[in-house]
């Protein structure tokens, strides 16, 4: 994904003279073509990201579209208040972009898990928050961020991520998107864990469970049109994702049907309210929290017919 980045900023820095990006001395060779296009806004702002949130604030006050990029623990939890004072506050359009998100950086341990960026960046007034499922999403997202003037937050992953969408869907900030049409059960999915949700809808369908497979690429602001309808739709929702289950896109949808005084069971799957220690790939990572389609399924053997 950090390479579909790369290529849809560099065809918006050609497109924009505003388009600007600072990253945090990460991904040198990585924006190496957007240095040849546009060297001046092209800015290394070193290991301090702190720093590099408040000068993208300054950008955006000169009327720059700014980006800033780096490893998402560090592009959000190490620079909260400047995002949450410099940008938020002032309702500034700086794009802060997290890559390798949720486990992806699991070989290096909790230093680099991001468990915690949803529940920190959805907090945020004015804050827009997105979670692509692809490559593809994030191609059809990117314009669409650049156009955008309300801060945004884009969690997307790191490499070798699976493709779900075959070619570039037409996406809308705001609105999920339905891959499969289903009934009964929603299975709502959002960022770089939707192949499992993809696999789950897959067994379900095998167990004679007529599932939707749902892509909530943005979580912040939610599609309440489409969780409204889901209440009359469906006996239960699922959702997935690869965050902390205290404070994410579970949360959000919980928090939703509360709020409107609609019952409707949810089954959240995501990272446990703990730490993980061990050191090992992303699978790894995942198989502990409980995020396979085998543990989710075991899971759901208590509540499904």
């Amino acid at each position: 994904m950090r390479n579909a980045f790369a290529k849809c900023l560099l065809t918006l820095a050609i497109q924009d003279d505003d388009i600007t990006l600072f990253y945090a001395d990460i991904g040198n060779r990585l924006f190496n073509p957007l240095k040849e296009v546009a060297p001046e806004r092209t800015i290394n702002a070193g290991i301090a990201e702190a720093n590099m949130a408040s000068m993208a604030a300054g950008a955006a006050k000169m009327g720059l579209t700014p980006f800033i990029y780096t490893i998402t623990p560090f592009t959000t939890a190490r620079n909260f208040e400047q995002i949450k004072i410099d940008i938020a506050y002032q309702n500034l359009p700086v794009n802060i972009v997290g890559t390798g998100s949720g486990l992806s950086y699991a070989n290096l341990g909790p230093t680099h898990h991001s468990f915690e960026d949803i529940a920190l960046m959805r907090s945020l007034p004015n804050m827009v928050v997105l979670a692509p499922a692809d490559s593809q999403e994030l191609t059809a997202l990117m314009p669409l961020v650049a156009k955008d003037k309300r801060p945004c937050y884009l969690r997307i992953g790191k490499k070798n991520e699976p493709v779900v969408h075959q070619e570039t869907p037409t996406l809308v900030i705001g609105e999920a998107y339905v891959i499969q049409p289903g009934e009964k059960i929603a299975v709502l999915s959002t960022g770089t864990i939707f192949p499992v949700a993809q696999a789950l809808v897959e067994q379900l369908n095998l167990q004679g469970i007529n599932a939707e497979l749902v892509s909530f690429h943005t979580i912040k602001p939610l599609d309440e049109k489409y969780l409204h309808a889901a209440q009359q739709k469906f006996e239960r929702i699922i959702t997935i994702e690869e965050h902390n289950v205290s404070g994410g896109f579970g949360s959000a949808v919980l928090e939703f049907y509360n709020e409107h005084q609609l019952a409707m069971p949810i089954h959240r799957f995501g990272i446990p309210d703990h730490f993980i220690d061990q050191v090992g790939s992303q699978a790894d990572a995942r198989k502990i929290a409980g995020l396979t389609v085998e543990s989710i399924l075991e899971s759901l053997t208590k509540v499904l017919p």
